[in-house]
């Protein structure tokens, strides 16, 4: 639960304190009226999600292309 932030906390002017909770974190999850509203990230950790994301794109382009051909006949 330490990673959720209440909005409130941004209304009180604590926004470089959050930040430095993010740097420090790698993320929190801003909450409005109880809700998950947005993930913060780090920008280390933003690339590292998208080089994960990439990287499992290409594995299953390459296990597509590994498939014997007679399972890919209709």
């Amino acid at each position: 639960m330490n990673s959720l932030v209440p909005i409130s906390r941004f209304n009180k002017g604590e926004a470089n304190k959050i930040f430095e909770e993010v740097r420090e974190t790698g993320f929190k999850i801003v909450l409005k009226n109880n809700t998950p509203t947005c993930v913060l990230l780090t920008p280390e950790a933003y690339e590292q999600m998208l080089e994960t994301i990439e990287n499992y794109r290409l594995l299953v382009e390459a296990e597509k292309r590994h498939e014997p051909s007679w399972l890919l006949q209709d």
